[in-house]
């Protein structure tokens, strides 16, 4: 399957692929663990901030996790996110991204999503990637990476 014939869950509820929310544009899509966690929403909060610079160059910006529609809703607003957030709780899309991967905290394994950001071209390719992201810092060098791409930077 391709990644933009993935499909998940937009803001109302409605179930969409990933082309269909790429949509012709240029697009940065992260991935994040959990709504309302610090670095999660250090992360999106950071990334509504320079919203409308990325959107000067032609970006929209977008968010996947696992978490419920109705859960997104609460954390966009707790937090006046202006990015779109979907949701993807059976993780296709994070799999399909290569997002999802063996992490360990205090010592012990498990399964989980590993923070990632892509940029996709207007024709749904990725052409950059970050995996394993450290929050502090990022979203202001996503931003380098996307005037590069557009060729304003």
């Amino acid at each position: 399957m391709r990644v933009l014939d993935v499909r998940v869950f937009d803001e109302d509820g409605r179930e969409v692929s990933l082309g269909e929310v790429v949509n012709g544009r240029w697009t940065v899509l992260y991935i994040y663990s959990k709504d309302n966690t610090p670095g999660c929403t250090t992360e999106a909060v950071e990334f509504t901030e320079l919203l409308p610079e990325f959107e000067r160059l032609g970006f929209q910006v977008v968010g996947v996790s696992k978490d419920s529609v109705r859960s997104h809703l609460r954390f966009k607003e707790k937090h006046n996110l202006k990015i779109k957030l979907l949701s993807d709780p059976n993780v296709e899309l994070i799999k399909a991204l290569g997002a999802w991967g063996k992490k360990k905290s205090y010592g012990r394994e498990y399964e989980g999503v590993i923070r990632s950001t892509f940029i996709l071209n207007p024709d749904g390719e990725i052409v950059w990637k970050k995996m394993k992201v450290r929050v502090k810092g990022h979203v202001a060098k996503v931003l380098e990476e996307a005037k590069k791409l557009v060729g304003k930077g």
